[in-house]
């Protein structure tokens, strides 16, 4: 069965058998999978869109550096005034708001742009940092904020060995 036989107009003169449920299902099972295969090949064409802001999310690193963490988060285009950072309890907060307008005016033509991108990233902390000696860097659309841990979880550590079985 094709999709056209399940539209009424595009039937022939000599009606056919009433279509089952079976076969109204297969034809709408049939239209999915070429949906899909559709898009599949629309995003294989134009490749994964790596958007900056996807949901609003900046993209970010966690590590241990040392004795701290380290937190980078990208925010391409973005200046210090455009960024508030806070530690809200044990998260790292970051809000942000890109405006940027461009207007060109020369002979021939006018060309205007505008983009607007709002950022809020909750970022979970670690136990045991010393959260008022944070410090942070924005360089290269890049924010790092580097957390050193406190003296006590520094020195409550412990290495466990490791034995071979």
């Amino acid at each position: 069965m094709k999709i056209k036989d399940l539209v009424p107009w595009t039937r022939s003169e000599n009606p056919r058998q009433p279509v089952s449920n079976a076969e109204q299902e297969e034809a709408h099972h049939s239209l999915k999978r070429d949906i899909n295969a559709l898009v599949d090949k629309f995003v294989e064409k134009i490749g994964n869109l790596d958007l900056p802001w996807q949901d609003n999310e900046a993209k970010s690193d966690v590590v241990q550096a040392g004795d701290a963490v380290e937190i980078s988060i990208e925010l391409p285009g973005m200046d210090l005034a455009d960024i508030d950072l806070s530690i809200s309890g044990d998260m790292l907060v970051v809000k942000g708001e890109k405006k940027v307008e461009r207007q060109e005016e020369k002979q021939g033509y006018f060309l205007s742009e505008r983009a607007y991108g709002q950022i809020y990233r909750a970022i979970p902390l670690p136990p045991g940092l010393d959260t008022d000696d944070a410090k942070a860097d924005l360089k290269n659309g890049v924010l790092t904020v580097s957390i050193p841990q406190s003296a006590e979880a520094r020195s409550s550590m412990k290495k466990i060995s490791v034995n071979k079985a």
